[in-house]
């Protein structure tokens, strides 16, 4: 236990700010994860949402047993079974919540509200997690966010429950996303290698959500249209297998805090996405609620003065 300690306060002592190299990764992370709420709804109607991220599971834990096959990657280690089956929990509530909120609300609403994880992530690690504690300026960047997210959610003319009630599954789905970046965090998977982390969260979802899917009816009027396939393809290859790789190795050499802040455009991508191919409308005070959140996000996440001077110190550390 002193060892695993020990290796992970080290592990995290060497994490860096984000370079020109991460930048452009993080880049082409938010536009995959920002078109995903897309190519879900798009294709709804012949493939559930329940049923395509249950089968995109499957799929990309299959490429993640062959590839940890091939590097020679143990993804079975007793030791780290209780965080791995929390994480797998935590990732199967996100998409399970974004899967049914889908169905009530747009994908340009579900793209933002998924996005409130880091600021309940902030929240967490600031409890738990030495050195991750908030100033008055990512308090305030909190209280922002929050009151976006009560200006976006306002009912506007006739109220719609069925908006109310996808934009609600959509902060759930954010909830679920923080406890499971808490988990890693603040567990032994802070230092495992990213294909055993993404196995232990899909292997779960595909647990948990195929036979939930067959028992729903999820299966039986599933229609295979060449953009249900192509749908799936993207999901499963880039989103469950791609994104999900890329995400944990950055994790695990980038501070968390500098990359939260480049995750942010992942909803913007998803608001633009969904108005341009799936003819989602923005009102005013969704617009306005939407930007408030995401300057608060910002506030929350981005680097002052003082932590740039500490990055900067640790940078002179390492190269001594």
């Amino acid at each position: 236990m002193t060892t695993d300690t020990s290796s992970a306060s080290a592990a995290q002592a060497v994490r860096r700010p984000l370079d020109m190299q991460a930048a452009g990764l993080m880049l082409i992370f938010c536009i995959a994860l920002g078109l995903q709420q897309v190519a879900i709804k798009a294709v709804a109607e012949d493939i559930s949402p329940l049923a395509q991220i249950a089968l995109r599971s499957v799929i990309a834990l299959a490429l993640i047993v062959g590839t940890a096959r091939l590097r020679r990657i143990a993804l079975w280690v007793p030791a780290q079974f209780g965080p791995g089956l929390v994480v797998g929990i935590g990732y199967t509530l996100e998409f399970a919540f974004v899967a049914y909120g889908l169905n009530y609300t747009y994908a340009a609403h579900m793209s933002v509200f998924l996005y409130t994880a880091p600021v309940f992530a902030a929240i967490g690690l600031h409890l738990f997690v030495a050195g991750e504690q908030l100033g008055p300026r990512q308090w305030l960047g909190v209280g922002m966010a929050f009151a976006g997210l009560v200006v976006a959610l306002a009912p506007r003319g006739t109220v719609s429950a069925d908006i109310l009630i996808g934009d609600g599954l959509g902060v759930l789905a954010g909830l679920s996303w923080a406890a499971t970046t808490l988990t890693l965090r603040t567990t032994t998977l802070s230092e495992a290698p990213s294909l055993r982390t993404v196995a232990y969260q899909l292997a779960v979802a595909a647990a948990v959500l195929l036979p939930a899917t067959a028992l729903l009816g999820g299966f039986t009027e599933m229609q295979l249209t060449p953009l249900a396939v192509a749908s799936l393809s993207f999901q499963a290859l880039i989103v469950s297998f791609a994104a999900l790789l890329l995400w944990f190795w950055l994790l695990r050499r980038y501070l968390a805090s500098r990359i939260g802040v480049f995750a942010f455009l992942s909803p913007i991508f998803g608001v633009v996405f969904g108005v341009v191919l799936m003819g989602d409308p923005i009102s005013m005070n969704f617009a306005i609620g939407g930007i408030a959140l995401l300057a608060g996000l910002l506030l929350v996440n981005a680097p002052g003065r003082h932590g740039r001077a500490r990055a900067v110190a640790r940078q002179e550390t390492n190269r001594e």
